[in-house]
């Protein structure tokens, strides 16, 4: 039993009993509705143990359970063991919503209470408002909205983050932040609303051309922004200002406020209507709009997923230093392996030794995310990432997952490569080649302007299922431009997203399969979506290939590619040896050569 865990259980349902509630729930997020979170937000993390980037934690008086989505699976049902937590995985069949669960354990109660907590600061209005109804239509439940209990049991809580805001200077951002205001003025208008709340941290960095270190891995800083016909407003503690970004802030048009007064904003606030986007907006600030709601996406989204020329030279500019540092990282591996079988080298070593290389590249500024360096089995865990506790020895053979990324000032990287340690089975070889198949029909794509990333989804899934293989991830997300590393609404994968694919929108590609306890397998490049032809049925799109690292050739089943498909990869590895090679040292370019060899 996790006694820790354990204590923490028993304390919140002290706080439970007291104020007469029959649950409480914990989201994943913070009162932005980020993915990832400070310290100060990981409420989910704290009370069951989880610590994966996507979960919601419920707990009643005589049991707990943890929901979250097939990448968590594996390391959620080894987190959890010893506690009293039952793993639900998100869209599988049988798996009870978070209402119907409650309902049927509080029925098992004497006397339950029909109230259920959550915290309304940390949840989106439409997640609270949808919450109300399954909770009514499910027992007859009211939800309330009004506490934290983790105040009173968190007695270490880590405070708010105080780092420092910094300028993203033009150079990279390519527009002014006074410019994106005017932007963000005129949409709000042909929304027919006055102004709006921006809650979302990477939205705000990007309006402001702002960025900060208050998130791990992601360079944003902890605020609002309240945005009207006359002012924008940035809600942020003033420790966080130096003198420079307060001048600058002045100069392009923003005004500031503290953190906390980001209320008495909203009850100010003077216009006859304001934006909310329920996604975005927690419920606590949605109910102090006392003004007349517009109540749709915040146009900033799809402003900011579009990369201006700028933006897009500054992928390719990251993008080449990142593939440097890869090869580097790739012939420092492949040398190891000849020389000593790979003794020494673990999951760690390995991460510690790509950071490294990346690190002494121009502009870098830290990983994007977390290293997945999952050997063997490991590879079979979608978002594995080693520890010194599940820390495995490399051996000259199998397969080697690999998915990194890195923030550098003028863009962001995510790539995946899977690596042929040594010997593979048959399995494994049938196994990379479907995924590989998957990914270079995704590249491939020529499309509609304005389509949906569902409607892409099937070219990366089409070969592995008619061998009864998939994967239940998405096939791609945007990423920011020193920014998020995922980066929306814009999606490809199986799910229905509506949200349209367009010029200037970057997008990963990253198909995998998951053999649990034996491999996993994923191979991701990140793409830039740009002009393909205009024809009298409209504009056609096609995908650039951003990210510049050879793919392994080693455990590719030759004949299982189609004639177009070792076109493409020859063409692709031709391409990353041209862009590569020149930046290189000649034992370097020599073995890039042999890596990029046509099939």
């Amino acid at each position: 039993m996790n006694e820790q865990i354990a204590q923490r259980l028993s304390a919140l349902r002290q706080v439970m009993q007291r104020e007469r509630l029959t649950a409480f729930i914990f989201p994943s997020t913070d009162p932005h509705q980020s993915e990832y979170v400070a310290d100060h937000w990981k409420a989910r993390e704290f009370i069951s143990g989880f610590d994966g980037s996507a979960g919601t934690a419920v707990i009643t008086m005589n049991a707990a359970a943890l929901w979250t989505d097939s990448r968590y699976f594996i390391a959620a049902e080894e987190q959890l063991r010893g506690t009293e937590f039952q793993l639900m995985k998100l869209k599988m069949p049988g798996t009870p919503t978070i209402a119907e669960w409650i309902n049927k354990q509080c029925s098992l109660c004497d006397n339950p209470s029909t109230e259920v907590g959550i915290d309304g600061l940390v949840s989106s209005a439409n997640e609270v408002k949808t919450l109300i109804s399954e909770l009514r239509q499910n027992g007859g439940y009211t939800l309330r909205t009004n506490l934290d209990p983790l105040r009173e049991i968190w007695t270490d809580r880590p405070p708010i983050p105080l780092a420092p805001a910094n300028i993203h200077s033009i150079q990279y951002t390519g527009e002014s932040a006074h410019e994106k205001i005017a932007r963000i003025r005129k949409a709000l208008r042909e929304k027919h609303a006055d102004g709006m709340l921006m809650a979302s941290l990477d939205d705000i960095a990007w309006t402001l051309n702002l960025r900060g270190d208050d998130v791990h891995c992601n360079p944003v800083f902890v605020s609002y922004l309240l945005i009207d016909t006359q002012k924008a407003t940035l809600f942020i503690d003033p420790k966080k200002l130096t003198d420079e970004v307060c001048q600058y802030l002045k100069t392009e048009g923003v005004v500031t406020d503290c953190y906390e007064n980001v209320r008495k904003g909203l009850k100010d606030y003077f216009e006859y209507n304001i934006l909310i986007d329920p996604d975005e907006v927690n419920y606590t600030l949605y109910n102090i709009c006392t003004r007349a709601r517009v109540e749709t996406e915040s146009p900033v989204k799809r402003m900011k997923t579009v990369k201006n020329a700028t933006e897009q030279e500054g992928f390719r500019q990251a993008m080449l230093r990142d593939g440097i540092a890869m090869v580097k990282f790739l012939y420092w591996l492949s040398g190891k392996a000849d020389e000593s079988g790979l003794s020494g080298e673990t999951e760690l070593t390995i991460d510690r030794k790509l950071t490294a290389l990346r690190a002494a590249q121009p502009l870098y500024r830290g990983l994007s995310f977390d290293t997945i360096a999952a050997y063997a089995e490991h590879g079979a865990i979608v978002h594995y990432e080693p520890t010194p506790k599940t820390d495995k020895p490399l051996k000259a053979e199998g397969l080697l997952l690999l998915d990194s990324g890195a923030q550098y000032l003028d863009g962001t990287t995510d790539i995946t490569r899977t690596i042929a340690l040594g010997d593979l089975t048959d399995e494994m070889k049938k196994v990379y080649t479907l995924v590989l198949k998957g990914h270079i029909q995704i590249e491939m794509a020529k499309f509609p302007s304005g389509i949906s990333g569902t409607q892409l989804d099937v070219l990366a899934k089409r070969a592995m299922w008619q061998e009864g293989l998939s994967y239940l991830h998405g096939t791609g997300h945007g990423v920011g431009s020193f920014l998020n590393v995922h980066e929306g609404p814009h999606q490809i994968r199986m799910e229905w997203k509506p949200a349209p694919l367009v010029s200037g929108m970057t997008v990963t590609d990253e198909p995998g399969i998951y053999l649990e306890n034996r491999f996993g397998v994923r191979i991701e490049n990140t793409l830039l979506i740009v002009p393909y032809k205009k024809t009298e049925f409209g504009d056609f799109l096609q995908f650039e290939s951003l990210t510049l690292c050879p793919i392994d050739k080693r455990p590719i089943i030759t004949e299982l590619l189609s004639d177009e498909e070792r076109r493409w990869l020859d063409d692709y590895h031709q391409m990353v040896f041209d862009r590569l090679s020149p930046h290189l040292t000649d034992d370097e370019a020599r073995w890039l050569r042999e890596a990029t060899l046509p099939l």
